[in-house]
């Protein structure tokens, strides 16, 4: 013991003094890669949150259905009536239907685990006419008390305010622009059932689609129901779940306890939900072969330090270091480059990522998206390179505890 460290430490730390510039390019070479792995690991997760989050503000975790209506063949009776084997049956036109007991169901659901907010809906199409405008849209009545808690709209509000009275509508901009109304405003809306009603235009918002800005309208629950021909029903039930990953796995237990059809925002997207796992795959592939290449400079640089010291070794040998001692010298020197290495490359990772928020820019001057540095990041960055350094120096301190002493100093 000297200095309050182990034999093993000394040794290891005097080798590595004495090859300075070898220890000096391979911390620089484990930090570029420990560099890598932490920027690219939380670029592409704050990246993947960004993506989730753009499609979960627009729509809930998972939404229940009525069952589609469905055309049965009526088969040929014995008395010769019925429908030919070869018949064309064409399916039937799809009716805005209402989820039967949809208030147990609703119940049902929110007492199940993971569950985090349930809220009924009815939506169908109409028609909303200004003066002499029409356009055709897509109306949803909600409870604005729980939906807007799964889909922000108030954070989308551009002009007014979220207000739905059961004579309150919201719209989209374009649809706004396209009829001349703004806050304040009435416009009529009428439907295929026959039913119409006067609405103020309490507020406008942008979903970041035009599309959707041009057909989506937001009217209070009792108020659709009116127009649809729903009353007391809903059309839909949407569901929000605490973790967005299992959402799957959560619509198929509805289905299975409440017999209704229940899809996850997974199923609906499926593509991008795919993109999201091929952007995981890619990171994991990029992570294994930075430290594959951090693991063999490591071991590169251990398997000439023990040729290079081989007569020193020899002579800790001849002075009575057993075995375990000198494999514990390499493990060390692996372990103290992984260390140093994982703490220089945390340190370029900080900076990168200070930079990426800080230059990395839209044109109106927001960042692309926010990244969320975290701690347990780096840590598990600081103890991955520090345990591939120990696992590259394994092979190599083998190599130098099997030295026969008298062969190594004679060498």
């Amino acid at each position: 013991m000297k200095r309050g460290l182990p034999f093993e430490w000394i040794v290891a730390l005097r080798f590595l003094r004495e090859g300075r510039m070898q220890t000096a390019l391979i911390i620089v070479g484990i930090a570029i890669g420990v560099a890598v792995i932490v920027f690219m690991s939380a670029l592409l997760v704050a990246l993947q949150a960004n993506f989730i989050r753009r499609v979960l503000t627009a729509q809930s975790h998972i939404q229940l259905l009525p069952p589609k209506e469905v055309a049965r063949v009526l088969r040929r009776g014995s008395g010769g009536i019925g429908v030919h084997d070869d018949a064309i049956v064409q399916p039937p036109l799809q009716r805005i239907k209402s989820i039967d007991q949809w208030q147990s169901i609703a119940a049902q659901i929110q007492s199940m685990p993971g569950v985090v907010l349930v809220s009924p809906s009815a939506s169908g199409s109409a028609l909303v006419v200004r003066g002499d405008a029409s356009r055709a849209i897509s109306l949803i009545g909600v409870d604005p008390q729980v939906y807007f808690r799964i889909v922000t709209i108030p954070d989308k509000i551009v002009h007014g305010s979220p207000r739905l009275t059961n004579t309150d509508i919201l719209i989209g901009i374009d649809l706004a622009s396209d009829l001349g109304v703004s806050v304040g405003d009435k416009v009529r809306v009428s439907t295929a059932a026959g039913s119409d009603n006067t609405l103020t235009v309490t507020g406008l918002f942008d979903l970041g689609n035009k599309g959707a800005n041009q057909r989506t309208t937001y009217v209070a629950l009792r108020t659709a129901q009116s127009l649809l021909g729903l009353v007391g029903g809903v059309s839909s039930i949407d569901v929000t779940v605490r973790d967005v990953y299992a959402a799957e796995e959560v619509a198929r237990k509805i289905t299975a306890a409440t017999g209704v059809e229940a899809d996850s925002w997974i199923a609906t997207n499926a593509q991008f939900f795919t993109a999201v796992q091929a952007q995981k795959t890619s990171n994991t592939t990029i992570r294994f072969f930075v430290g594959l290449s951090v693991a063999f400079g490591i071991a590169s640089v251990l398997v000439v330090s023990v040729v290079q010291k081989s007569r020193e070794i020899g002579i800790l040998r001849a002075m009575g270091i057993s075995r375990g001692q000198v494999l514990r010298v390499f493990l060390v020197q692996g372990g103290v480059l992984g260390l140093m290495g994982s703490l220089g490359g945390c340190a370029m990772a900080l900076f990168a990522l200070w930079l990426w928020q800080r230059y990395a820019r839209n044109p109106d001057g927001t960042p692309f998206f926010p990244v969320e540095i975290e701690p347990g990041l780096f840590f598990a960055a600081m103890l991955l390179a520090t345990l591939t350094g120990l696992a590259a120096a394994f092979a190599p301190a083998l190599r130098a505890a099997r030295l026969d002493p008298v062969v190594a100093i004679r060498g």
